[in-house]
């Protein structure tokens, strides 16, 4: 018989993680293994348990749960995160996919559909939902100008981009906003990949421009 798939259910409406665990249990081949409904209390089950996929609502009460795929990422490498909102935003989906996230379903899809998903992300593949494709291909291939590029960074990374163009280091940025180093070389290339751009310097300098109110391409 194969592994069982453990699956952690993050969502911040009691109701929705109840559904969807109902929903989970009762497939062959998949078990709920935690349920969490904060990013903070998504990012410690994670790491408590090591759950193999995670479905995850985009927006939590304590932040995004964009961010917390990407740091359960960085703890977790081996987990697979679903992300499953109510709302087609393709930034969020943008920033989804840079997180490292397998999936971005809408609430709206079928049980089905979802069940399907997790067995995909499982086994390593990746998916979108047709509905949103699109969006995110349009996106990926515009954003041309500097201004365009910084609107597809996390909160968090515009943070960390803020004390880059003050000069810090990545030690002292993760001292200055309670992350590991680690944490922080992975959100400096994501957002390096975003604003297209190979140095730190470069990243500092499109920062600067935009503080100061010039939109350059």
């Amino acid at each position: 018989m194969s592994q069982l798939l453990r699956v952690l259910v993050v969502d911040d409406h009691e109701v929705v993680r109840l559904g969807l665990r109902q929903l989970l249990e009762c497939k062959p081949g998949l078990t709920v293994v935690g349920e969490a409904g904060t990013a903070a209390e998504a990012v410690a089950v994670a790491e408590d348990v090591l759950p193999d996929v995670i479905v995850m609502d985009v927006r939590l009460p304590d932040g995004s749960g964009v961010e917390a795929c990407r740091e359960i990422r960085s703890l977790c490498p081996l987990t697979k995160v679903i992300m499953l909102t109510s709302y087609t935003d393709d930034d969020a989906v943008l920033a989804a996919i840079m997180a490292g996230a397998s999936g971005y379903l809408l609430k709206q899809t079928r049980g089905q559909v979802l069940v399907d998903a997790i067995f995909t992300a499982g086994a390593g593949g990746s998916l979108l939902d047709p509905a949103i494709t699109r969006q995110v291909l349009d996106r990926i291939r515009g954003g041309s100008t500097a201004v365009d590029r910084l609107a597809l960074l996390t909160d968090q990374e515009q943070r960390i981009l803020d004390c880059i163009s003050r000069g810090r280091t990545n030690r002292e940025i993760a001292e200055k906003l309670y992350l590991s180093e680690k944490t922080v070389r992975n959100y400096v290339s994501q957002l390096m990949h975003k604003l297209n751009v190979n140095r730190r310097s470069e990243a500092a300098a499109i920062a600067a421009r935009f503080e100061h109110g010039s939109a350059v391409v």
